[in-house]
């Protein structure tokens, strides 16, 4: 079963709507331009329902199927904030706002499901209800951990949820998923170091040295995932910040380093989180100094449902042919604010491919038209497919 003919023929507008959110970016929860379109035409399209501000300022159109007798409701999520990057990339359609840039796709992913949303309203060819949902700040500002908290699933009755994002690097209209572990969870760390700021020349030691303690503290940090970590496992702990000191010949008094912390497995979050504060502090104590460590909590891991993320590939085996679906998917240390939604309700990550081009966050990122009609066929047919009409 190809492409639906009449998401097909939507491909164009699915493209305008995309240059136009595109050239209009937003970040975080301030998508006021973004999610008054999106409201806009879902009730043009005679969605049954359409709900602003939830989760601040998410979107969720309702679109009940010609029959109910199946009781079932479906959410289809997508993102629709941009990132502060400047972009580079030279199409027509870039961005107008200096400094902000969708480079991750999410106006991509806004446009695949306005044009399934578009379909299903007009066809309502399914047993119960769909929800669209479309979700602020994705990138750092856990929107989709605010939509649930603001009652998503309870409010609609939800019983499965469903994402997608595209995907570099994987050929075109390709899909993949996996079950389990997709994604990994994201953690933030800050370090404070303090030592005894002193004369660099003169008298270093008199000092207890704030950057020498920083700089080892780097370095055995690396020893957790080296050491404490099961082999056959993930984790990555990455020091991306080392702020210290005023002058060339000063001794400063605080070091502050921060970071990012990956993992897929929460057992391993948790090791992980002990052993940089056990690491900080011992370090920092030996060189006659200390350290307090700030674990932070973003994003858990995407756990998709394993029974989910089957029924997930059956539907773009529909669409593309099993040849280009991919049910075992490697899973990748980026992280994605579903998972939120997954810890809420069963259900699954899907990755749509673009095909060779940049990477995801990078300045000269370009997404890729041609895709728009299979992600919004795999939003179709998942309702159709999950809710027939009998």
């Amino acid at each position: 079963m190809p492409i639906v003919n009449r998401v097909a023929a939507l491909s164009d507008e699915m493209a305008a709507w995309r240059h136009d959110f595109h050239e209009n970016p937003e970040l975080l929860y301030e998508v006021h331009r973004t999610a008054g379109i999106v409201a806009d035409r879902l009730r043009e399209f005679g969605c049954d329902e359409v709900v602003t501000g939830i989760g601040r300022t998410g979107v969720v159109g309702v679109i009940r199927g010609r029959k109910s007798a199946s009781g079932k409701t479906i959410g289809l999520r997508a993102d629709m904030d941009a990132l502060p990057i400047m972009e580079t990339s030279g199409v027509p359609y870039a961005s107008k706002v200096p400094g902000k840039m969708h480079a991750c796709g999410h106006d991509g992913h806004t446009a695949m499901l306005l044009g399934a949303a578009k379909y299903l309203a007009e066809t309502r060819n399914f047993d119960g209800t769909a929800v669209m949902i479309f979700q602020p700040a994705e990138e750092g500002g856990g929107g989709g951990k605010a939509m649930v908290e603001d009652g998503l699933m309870t409010r609609w009755n939800i019983q499965e949820v469903y994402g997608m994002h595209n995907m570099p690097n994987l050929p075109e209209g390709h899909f993949a998923t996996t079950p389990g572990p997709m994604l990994a969870s994201s953690d933030n760390i800050q370090i404070i170091v303090r030592g005894k700021g002193g004369h660099a020349g003169a008298g270093p030691h008199k000092s207890v040295d704030s950057v020498l303690i920083g700089s080892q503290i780097v370095n055995a940090l690396q020893s957790i995932v080296a050491r404490n970590v099961d082999p056959l496992k993930s984790a990555v702990i990455s020091i991306t910040q080392f702020h210290s000191g005023t002058a060339f010949n000063i001794i400063p008094e605080v070091a502050e380093l921060a970071g990012t912390v990956r993992t897929l497995d929460p057992e391993v979050r948790d090791l992980v989180e002990r052993r940089i504060g056990e690491v900080a502090d011992s370090i920092a104590r030996a060189y006659g100094g200390s350290a307090e460590t700030k674990y932070t909590r973003m994003y858990p891991v995407t756990m998709n449902h394993a029974r989910e993320a089957g029924l997930a590939a059956d539907v773009a085996r529909d669409i593309v042919g099993a040849d280009r679906v991919n049910d075992k998917f490697v899973p990748m240390m980026g992280a994605e604010d579903f998972s939120f939604m997954l810890e809420a309700r069963p259900g699954a990550m899907v990755l749509v491919g673009m095909g060779d081009g940049n990477e995801c966050h990078h300045p000269g990122y370009v997404f890729n038209d041609n895709i728009l009609g299979h992600g919004a066929s795999f939003w179709a047919r998942l309702v159709e497919t999950r809710m027939p009409v009998g």
